[in-house]
């Protein structure tokens, strides 16, 4: 699988208007989340987020939650 181009390094994803963090390694959770960066232009518009450490523990802290399934 692979993972977004100017994302490549990170995980976990997070996108700021759902506060919503994305497994990229999970083939549901990519998908979705790469057709909405496609389709809103969210690069952007600064509504991606990032974690350091790359954990959903960090994305956790930072009041991020998994998508509901």
């Amino acid at each position: 699988m692979g993972r977004l181009r100017r994302f490549e390094h990170h995980r976990y994803l997070g996108l700021r208007d759902t506060m919503t963090v994305y497994d990229c390694d999970d083939e549901t959770q990519f998908g979705a989340v790469s057709d909405r960066l496609t389709a809103e232009d969210l690069v952007r518009l600064r509504q991606v987020q990032t974690f350091g450490p790359d954990t959903l523990a960090e994305a956790r802290n930072r009041g991020f939650r998994p998508p509901r399934r």
